[in-house]
């Protein structure tokens, strides 16, 4: 079964075959938390897929947030971008080395940008490079291009919104941490953090959108199973949150890809709503 909009997910066929079309982008979004102790950059550096540049999460974004990696100005994001070649007319190909989380975010963020043009490798540059295809350590040097960043607000949630929509129930809050994280039984991976999970919230890891063995996103139905386990009704409205607003996107995207109502991503996430004292925590299941 297709999904309903495939338009957000290419094949590592087809990003062969595009590779050297003149409005083709590819984006390296890898993205790695510090337990994983891997540095994304680097790995760029030793080998990406050629022509790809490198999307920093954590540089792109609002460096006067003490919070993670949270949405940038729309002037930065177009600055950046621009200088990465990244703008108006191109379609973009996001990939990471990790199960779709990196390319997700980036993914959503083109999006929320007013972006539309923009699609996730599928199964990433694993799979790619599972696959023999071509890698380089030769640097990409591209030509700056025009990016109109236009914040579509709908795509975005902050912590009084989020407050609102548990207290109203007009939109599903869904949490994409681990299980053991979201009832509160395991750790969370940044110090200082309260444990458990908001009142109301819906808990779908988003591990569980990705085909373990392959990294590549579930089929249509797989994934529309999945939403329907979690308790999300497809025709409701979606927050999607997580440790820090990076997950969380890879819900985003399942949603899309399924048909459902394009979800909103609450950017501060757990970063923020389990350091403060004005929100509220349960645990358990």
């Amino acid at each position: 079964m297709s999904y309903a909009r495939p338009d957000a997910l290419v094949s590592t066929e087809w990003l062969a075959a595009h590779l050297d079309a003149p409005d083709v982008r590819v984006v390296d979004g890898s993205f790695y938390l510090p337990a994983q102790n891997r540095d994304a950059k680097a790995e760029y550096a030793a080998q990406h897929i050629p022509g790809a540049v490198f999307f920093d999460i954590d540089e792109i974004a609002d460096s006067n947030n003490p919070l993670p990696h949270m949405m940038p100005p729309p002037e930065k994001f177009s600055s950046r971008v621009r200088r990465l070649g990244l703008g108006d007319g191109v379609r973009i190909v996001v990939y990471d080395g990790s199960p779709m989380m990196g390319a997700s975010r980036v993914w959503w963020m083109f999006r929320a940008f007013g972006h539309k043009d923009v699609a996730v490798l599928d199964g990433g540059l694993p799979k790619w490079v599972r696959e023999g295809r071509p890698v380089t350590d030769d640097a990409t040097v591209p030509r700056e291009r025009h990016f109109t960043a236009r914040l579509d607000s709908t795509l975005i949630r902050d912590v009084d919104q989020v407050k609102r929509l548990l207290d109203t129930k007009t939109e599903h809050v869904v949490d994409a941490r681990a299980a053991p994280r979201f009832r509160g039984e395991a750790p969370e991976p940044r110090p200082g953090l309260r444990l458990g999970h908001m009142p109301g919230a819906l808990n779908l890891p988003y591990g569980d959108l990705v085909d373990a063995k392959t990294g590549t996103m579930l089929p249509n139905d797989a994934l529309r199973q999945r939403l329907a386990t979690a308790g999300i009704d497809p025709a409701r409205k979606v927050t999607a949150s997580c440790g820090s607003g990076v997950s969380a996107c890879v819900v985003a995207l399942a949603l899309y890809l399924s048909g459902a109502k394009e979800a909103a991503i609450y950017d501060g996430s757990w970063a923020e709503w389990g350091s403060r004292q004005d929100t509220p925590i349960i645990t358990g299941g």
